[in-house]
């Protein structure tokens, strides 16, 4: 994905980001994977995170694979262009960022367990990057639903990011606000690395737990 990716770093303003459209992507009803629903409504007992860790395609890879998880999807948040194809989001134009939307059980896996997946799987420290992916559709983000999650959100920011620093890494430029609306991304964006299970994956840790 990097090969194609915006080499663009700066944030596009509001008033010169791409029109956009109405209509939303049409996307698969049940996921690839664990056949559950893809979209709302979902079962009343679960809880929902909504992160940006780089390329979306491995980030949902390791999501569904984590305990506890109903299902996942692949979308672009924090931007300005509603409903944006992947093509507008590379061009650096739309001001999104690749996301995951992750419906888990809270009985089997907690939010903080949750984050712990995001924090150590990516690093957080590259700003408008992720390894070789370059663009600011690459940065990190985490996007709260209430304002609990919001809470613990920056505290486990602050609690990583002394780790992180103790083993050499920049502070952390991970966003952290209230969750943006969702746009779902592209039909075959959804499970891609399940598809296409040699596909590329540029998802990267720092080793710090």
């Amino acid at each position: 994905m990097g090969l194609f990716g915006s080499k663009k770093t700066a944030m596009v303003a509001a008033e010169d980001a791409l029109v956009g459209r109405d209509s939303e992507m049409v996307v698969p009803e049940a996921h690839f994977v664990t056949g559950n629903r893809l979209k709302p409504p979902f079962p009343a007992n679960i809880e929902q995170i909504m992160v940006a860790m780089g390329c979306f395609w491995g980030a949902e890879r390791v999501y569904w694979q984590a305990p506890g998880v109903f299902t996942t999807a692949v979308g672009y948040v924090a931007g300005f262009t509603p409903n944006p194809t992947y093509e507008e989001v590379c061009s650096g134009l739309t001001g999104h960022t690749e996301a995951v939307l992750v419906v888990f059980d809270p009985d089997v896996s907690s939010y903080e367990e949750m984050l712990a997946v995001f924090w150590q799987n990516h690093n957080p420290t590259q700003g408008m990057r992720q390894g070789n992916d370059v663009g600011t559709q690459y940065r990190s983000g985490i996007y709260c639903f209430e304002d609990a999650q919001l809470v613990v959100a920056e505290q486990s920011r602050e609690d990583y990011g002394v780790r992180l620093r103790a083993a050499g890494y920049g502070d952390i430029t991970t966003e952290i606000m209230a969750a943006p609306e969702f746009y779902y991304a592209e039909e075959y964006h959804q499970q891609y690395l399940a598809k296409v299970p040699g596909g590329y994956c540029g998802l990267g840790g720092t080793g710090v737990k």
